[in-house]
């Protein structure tokens, strides 16, 4: 695992770690099957495109499909198969994909938290760093009069993409430390506002 080539930063070793780790918490408070949400977990970013890359809203059928190729050639059983495969598949916010059952809300929850909170501002910062985005727009930094172009300033995705995507948390401790998260987030741009006007 430690030799997968990251992207970016903002998907590295430490990122599956979150995942895993907060996976395994709510797989707990839910009575989710470890042996479908951890090898999920681990793999579901086992292909990792940029976020501009023409076919990123396939890069976790492209991660199922990996991972279930790699559980096959040591042997996992068979019969956690095809629910690994749809929980890697159906985590992906730009996959665009319901999850269907208790261990893929789980893995989405996961993945999706690590978007929110201190860890998804840095995370976020990373990427538009990455890409070259100005931090924020002097003329109206908090999109207040105007559609955000998170394309252009890296503030814009927390309204754009990371707000919203608290609403589409599955669990109920998903949905609880969600809330917590972005209150943190919205703290954030309260001090950012705080020292740039």
């Amino acid at each position: 695992m430690r030799e997968l080539a990251a992207v970016d930063s903002a998907h590295d070793f430490l990122h599956f770690q979150r995942v895993v780790n907060t996976a395994k918490r709510l797989c707990r408070e839910h009575q989710g099957d470890l042996n479908i949400v951890l090898p999920a977990a681990w793999l579901h970013d086992l292909v990792s495109l940029p976020k501009d890359h023409p076919d990123r809203s396939k890069a976790s059928y492209f991660s199922a499909q990996a991972a279930i190729d790699y559980l096959k050639s040591v042997g996992y059983p068979d019969s956690f198969l095809d629910p690994i495969f749809h929980a890697i598949e159906s985590h992906s916010f730009s996959a665009n994909m319901a999850p269907l059952t208790l261990e893929a809300k789980i893995v989405q929850d996961a993945d999706r938290l690590d978007a929110l909170g201190a860890i998804g501002i840095s995370r976020c910062f990373a990427v538009g760093g990455m890409l070259n985005r100005a931090i924020y727009s002097g003329d109206d930094p908090f999109c207040e009069h105007r559609i955000p172009d998170d394309s252009r300033y890296t503030i814009d995705h927390f309204f754009s993409k990371l707000f919203s995507i608290a609403k589409t948390l599955q669990t109920d401790s998903g949905k609880a430390e969600g809330e917590k998260r972005v209150h943190a987030m919205k703290e954030y741009l309260r001090q950012l506002e705080s020292e740039i006007f």
